[in-house]
């Protein structure tokens, strides 16, 4: 009874608020952060220096660690049918694999092109001017990316919330 607790009810809140946070930041960065952006680049002088200091690091903080609560709470929330749900091995499982497979290519742009890009367009690590105009198309679309998948990830996950166990039987 504790296990199940902690497994399918503190685990399902916890997936469900790292995935508000994760999905969140990514509509800022995408709907907010790179008009502003633009917007202040546009300034005489320049004004976007606070939101590239201050802001956009802390928000990737949040960004990428709700990637990793949302998805390690995902699949403990699915403890010994990870492997069911991913490799689509029962019919039951197959849409929260469907929902499991785009939070992971998320959690993979998230990890592997946004954050090693951002790093760059921000300055935590050097790069030249070529090298940081790469890496603002590679998070650009990365994140446009993240932003499309999301919609289906959302219905999937709530789908599979809402009509799992009826699946299973």
């Amino acid at each position: 009874m504790t296990m199940d607790f902690i497994q399918y009810g503190l685990g399902r809140w916890l997936h469900i608020l790292s995935g508000v946070m994760w999905i969140g930041l990514l509509y800022y960065f995408n709907f907010v952060q790179v008009d502003a952006l633009k917007a202040a680049a546009a300034d005489t002088p320049p004004t976007g220096g606070g939101i590239t200091k201050h802001v956009a690091p802390r928000a990737l903080f949040y960004f990428r660690w709700a990637a990793v609560a949302t998805v390690l709470m995902g699949l403990m929330m699915l403890g010994d049918k990870v492997d069911d749900a991913l490799l689509f091995k029962e019919r039951a499982y197959i849409p929260i694999g469907i929902g499991a497979w785009l939070g992971l290519i998320m959690f993979f742009n998230v990890w592997v092109l946004i954050w090693p890009n951002q790093k760059k367009i921000l300055g935590i690590v050097s790069a030249t001017d070529d090298e940081k105009a790469k890496a603002r198309r590679i998070a650009f679309l990365a994140s446009r990316t993240n932003t499309m998948l999301s919609m289906p990830m959302l219905f999937f996950m709530s789908f599979s919330a809402t009509f799992h166990r009826a699946l299973i039987g």
